[in-house]
């Protein structure tokens, strides 16, 4: 394919500017805010299913294809909506359902990232991609690079570890490092921008990174070709909110587009109680995060089913970050217990007959306090991001591979202790 045409926009002077390789970042006067992908092609043409991701590439900056890669489905629910008494309840799945037609091996919706991210980077490039994670992002990053012999870096916290399975082994361009027991997410982001401070080394960007923003945004896209409009409300739980900003950025390529209406989905999105700060900061009217000590974030880590949503520095603040995404779609932030999660969870799987990752379950529990709270009409089109599940099917009967760290650091290590370690991990 040839690749995608795009510029990058800056969300603060509007400027539009070519995006030289691997742009993450263009502040103005300090003031930190997201830089965004201008599609040369405005109206989507999305190919069919079999491209994979890469059926949405009108909308992905992307330089080439990589194999390997299934896209998001989009379904009319009966089950869930039935008892719901919702009448246009559209459940976009990324994960295993061979009967619906995806096929994401790693079960998460962290492959709609991995594979657009990947396929923003120059084939010629020669540093080594850093990417912090919980759990699934790395299951998801360690699987496109593998398969593509792309050098990888990953920093997971210890306690982690057990997302770190695959169906195969994996190729020796991918080393892992962690925080000891006790850690978080946070020191494992801590870790890798240590990490990306040594030659050779380059930060995948997070939710600066247009690629995983865009790549994140084809549920919506999916959804709404499936639907054949904007949706009116938008479900999700949420650990960083880059996957509900990456919605509300394809819901305004798709009123651009001018054949999918005009409305702005209500982003609904869900924390897992008791750690909430996204919901504890939107709910004060704060545009910046509250503080939050770290011996407090911890144990609330502790106590939670959805690990992988315990990001304590989210991309709230900036602009065009979360706090803009909620304000711009009137949107609402819902905080749900492990206890509901794990009843929507079995809801889900005896209605509509497939398994669901504790963050999705954080959604699905989500949509049924918003119904029962009547915060959405039984008539409304709702899409309700189902972020990854099919695991225990995609297991069964299978020898699983899991990956170990090479390292394993204390939260207190220096930098000089870990770029003495990780440059001994690979060849420059």
């Amino acid at each position: 394919m040839k690749p995608t045409q795009y510029k990058l926009q800056s969300l603060i002077s509007g400027e539009l500017f070519n995006d030289t390789g691997w742009m993450l970042d263009y502040e103005k006067d300090g003031k930190p805010a997201l830089i965004r992908a201008v599609y040369e092609q405005i109206q989507l043409n999305p190919g069919d299913q079999s491209k994979g991701i890469y059926r949405f590439a009108d909308w992905l900056p992307v330089n080439r294809i990589l194999a390997g890669s299934s896209a998001p489905v989009t379904y009319k629910s009966i089950g869930l909506a039935n008892l719901l008494g919702l009448s246009n309840l559209y459940i976009t799945f990324s994960g295993f359902w061979p009967e619906k037609g995806v096929l994401m091996t790693t079960c998460s919706f962290k492959e709609t990232e991995a594979y657009s991210v990947c396929a923003r980077l120059d084939s010629k490039q020669d540093k080594v991609l850093v990417v912090a994670s919980a759990g699934n992002t790395a299951r998801a990053f360690a699987k496109v690079c593998s398969e593509n012999h792309i050098p990888l870096l990953l920093c997971v916290p210890e306690d982690n570890l057990n997302a770190l399975w695959f169906a195969n082994p994996l190729e020796n361009c991918v080393k892992l490092i962690a925080t000891k027991t006790g850690s978080d997410y946070y020191d494992a982001i801590n870790l890798s921008n240590i990490a990306c401070l040594g030659k050779g080394f380059i930060a995948e960007g997070g939710a600066k990174n247009v690629a995983r923003r865009d790549g994140m945004g084809t549920t919506m896209l999916s959804s709404v070709t499936t639907i054949g409009r904007i949706p009116d409300y938008y479900f999700q739980g949420i650990g960083s909110g880059t996957g509900a900003i990456a919605a509300w950025e394809a819901n305004m390529r798709l009123i651009a587009d001018g054949r999918f209406g005009c409305n702005k989905a209500k982003l609904i999105v869900s924390q897992n109680y008791p750690f909430t700060p996204i919901r504890d900061a939107w709910n004060a009217n704060s545009r910046t995060m509250l503080p939050m000590d770290n011996e407090t974030a911890r144990k609330q880590v502790e106590i939670i089913d959805a690990k992988v949503l315990s990001n304590r520095k989210p991309p709230y603040p900036p602009v065009g970050g979360l706090f803009d995404a909620l304000s711009d779609t009137k949107g609402e932030v819902l905080a749900v217990t492990n206890e509901d999660a794990r009843f929507a969870a079995d809801l889900f799987q005896q209605l509509e007959g497939n398994d669901i990752h504790p963050a999705a379950a954080v959604a699905v529990a989500s949509l049924l306090q918003a119904v029962n709270d009547k915060m959405v009409e039984p008539e409304a089109i709702l899409m309700l991001n189902i972020t990854g599940g099919g695991e225990n099917r995609f297991k069964n009967g299978k020898t699983l591979h899991f990956l170990k760290p090479d390292v394993l650091f204390e939260i207190s290590a220096s930098e000089n202790e870990i770029h003495e370690a990780i440059s001994n991990l690979f060849s420059f």
